[in-house]
């Protein structure tokens, strides 16, 4: 008998997050009442093992007198997740006694965020599913607005013009459905609105491991002679591989333990196997070995929870540690065994540093033999399915992240975070298109996630998301703070030949060539140059047009106001001869400051021009005779310190 067991069997990542979350709280809160609202998972024998560690499931009608006790408890949101208004009654009772863990699904809670952002008094909502399956009804409690819950084509067809046409037909239609659905019927069903409605919005939301599964166990069943569907029979995803197996295999049988498996399943020649969400590895397994050993079943049921298999998490205390292996008690005939290269990449460590008798150890088995007793485990795996479920949820809280770029590969960057390698796109990098990946390997950048694949354990990441979203905020920021006068220091971005672009963090403003100097100047650069940094103040704005105008000279850097603070009529001053004219010389006294030397004044005698005494570029000492402050004019003279020089001897000799 040849057996095909698909690919897709067995738990998905939102049902394994939760059975791992469970016994995470079984293991850190001994002592705790621990609650799961409903069913954890659609899986009897997984609820009847939780049952047994303590976890009791209860129904919302217990809720309240569970509340009204104050007991030392956790609640457990299941995989499927609950009503909004249940969740917020118990967050809303959240102490250090009563604690609340939300083991909803990624994928559940991603059409939850879709329900409250996309949904109002204003639209109406198709949603495709069980109308009286937890998560529908979970779904339904975030939708605002009229909804209709339907699970076929048929069935929307027929309601289609009842409730579009009488009262509905102005509101925008949102269809989503629930993540375990047939794809088949749901893509039958946006086809039809897509024909008889042009205001809607249409998401993909069956969960893509649903849907491999689906197409998976579609070709199976068209190949084998039996197909078996393993897992809980109030489970809707393994009730749709059921459906979809049936339809092309009559041999198809549901199997829900493992007495259910058909006696003469042997005689078949090829049999297919596939399982739903719910269903954990090792019962897959025990079905494959029931049916080629051709054993007990009872016998093996009774047995199935003790026997180890490769790849079952195992939980156990340390017996010994050596410097080079750890024994550890895993409850099972078997040892478990820990090397280091199994438990650190750190090829530097000693085992007798990291564990000691008595350590309670979570591992995976990679190897048993009954023959020799033992069990390789890894606890490696068990810490990096433990990092990637924080992968997952910093995807689904949009975290930000900081890791180091460790290679440039094709099409991207590498960054490690959480203790997963993160893949990010060249275009996601900031690095500029065509330009050097390898700049940034080795430094430290914060990124977001943007897409994940929990079957592949794969993650894309995004540098750019980040760097928008800061800009974003701080250009938010910018404008809610703005005002005129207020200055900023910031960089000259760019230069033009009307003025300079300076950036004043995250946002531009320009400065005009005329308020860049008091003087008259040809271009921009003969102030300022790019990437320069300079204390600018706002002269006006318009938020709506994003145009922000800058002022650069002050009245503390007036040349007028610095002259008139250092000098007075009477003083003297070293000026330079700027310019000859037929009645006189101009001669600077301050950048940005001349003075006027009148023709009558340049010498002791008459002058025919006053080029005869002076030339461009000359040097002389002058006294200020008179200070225009009204038209900011200075008049100046030499002659009158030639005339004091004169003066002074004859002074001395009269005395």
């Amino acid at each position: 008998m040849e057996i095909t067991v698909a690919k897709y069997a067995g738990f998905c990542f939102g049902v394994e997050r939760a059975v791992t979350t469970v016994y995470d709280i079984i293991e850190k809160h001994k002592g705790k009442k621990i609650y799961t609202l409903g069913l954890l998972i659609h899986n009897p024998v997984i609820v009847e093992k939780l049952r047994k560690s303590g976890v009791e499931a209860i129904e919302e009608d217990a809720i309240d007198g569970i509340l009204e006790k104050n007991e030392n408890a956790v609640f457990v949101i299941r995989a499927h997740g609950v009503k909004k208004e249940i969740a917020d009654k118990i967050r809303a009772r959240e102490s250090t006694e009563l604690l609340l863990v939300d083991c909803t699904c990624p994928f559940v809670a991603k059409i939850h965020r879709i329900m409250d952002e996309h949904t109002s008094e204003e639209t109406f909502t198709l949603l495709f599913g069980t109308d009286d399956h937890p998560e529908i009804i979970g779904i339904a409690s975030h939708i605002r607005g009229e909804y209709f819950i339907f699970d076929s084509l048929e069935k929307l067809n027929s309601a289609f013009d009842v409730w579009l046409g009488e009262k509905n037909v102005s509101k925008q239609i949102i269809m989503a459905s629930q993540t375990t659905q047939n794809l088949a019927e749901y893509k039958k069903c946006q086809e039809f609105l897509k024909k008889h409605c042009t205001n809607r919005k249409i998401f993909d939301t069956i969960c893509n491991v649903t849907e491999n599964r689906q197409l998976e166990v579609d070709k199976l069943a068209q190949k084998c002679d039996a197909i078996l569907v393993i897992g809980g029979k109030n489970s809707s995803n393994t009730k749709k591989l059921f459906e979809i197996s049936r339809r092309h295999n009559a041999n198809t049988f549901f199997v829900e333990h493992f007495t259910d498996i058909p006696k003469n399943i042997t005689l078949m020649p090829h049999v297919g196997i596939a399982a739903g969400a719910s269903t954990p590895g090792y019962m897959i397994e025990e079905v494959k070995k029931i049916m080629s050993e051709q054993e007990n079943f009872a016998k093996l049921l009774d047995e199935s929870f003790k026997t180890l298999n490769t790849g079952d998490k195992v939980s156990g205390i340390v017996t010994s540690v050596s410097n080079t292996e750890v024994h550890v008690d895993i409850g099972s005939k078997v040892t478990g065994i820990l090397t280091l290269e199994n438990v650190t990449d750190d090829s530097t460590a000693k085992l007798e540093n990291l564990f000691k008798v008595g350590d309670a150890v979570e591992a995976v088995a990679i190897r048993v033999s009954d023959l020799d007793g033992i069990a390789m485990l890894s606890k490696k795996k068990v810490d990096a399915q433990k990092d990637w479920l924080k992968v997952v949820e910093a995807a689904e809280n949009e975290t930000v992240l900081e890791g180091k770029i460790t290679d440039a590969v094709k099409g991207g960057v590498i960054a490690h975070a959480l203790s997963n390698r993160i893949f990010i796109p060249a275009s996601q990098t900031m690095v500029a298109r065509g330009g050097d990946l390898a700049s940034i390997v080795g430094t430290v950048q914060k990124f977001k996630l943007i897409e994940v694949t929990p079957e592949k354990r794969h993650a894309v990441g995004s540098i750019r998301k980040v760097v928008m979203e800061e800009r974003k905020a701080a250009e938010e920021a910018f404008w809610a703070n703005i005002e005129e006068g207020k200055q900023y220091t910031g960089k000259v971005k760019s230069l033009t030949s009307y003025g300079a672009f300076v950036d004043l963090g995250g946002v531009d403003g320009m400065v005009h060539t005329s308020e860049l100097s008091w003087t008259r100047i040809a271009s921009p650069k003969d102030v300022v140059s790019v990437g320069d940094e300079i204390t600018v103040f706002v002269k006006a704005f318009d938020r709506e047009k994003g145009r922000i105008s800058l002022g650069y000279k002050t009245e503390e850097t007036n040349p007028w106001n610095i002259f008139t603070n250092k000098y007075a009529a009477g003083d003297v001053a070293d000026v330079t001869v700027v310019s000859i004219m037929p009645f006189g010389a101009f001669a600077q006294i301050l950048p940005g400051v001349d003075g006027l030397i009148h023709i009558s004044q340049i010498a002791n005698k008459k002058l025919g021009s006053p080029a005869e005494v002076l030339n461009k570029g000359d040097v002389v000492k002058a006294k200020i005779l008179e200070i225009d402050m009204e038209n900011k004019k200075v008049s100046l003279s030499v002659c009158a310190l030639l005339n004091e020089e004169e003066a002074a001897p004859a002074e001395a000799d009269a005395e």
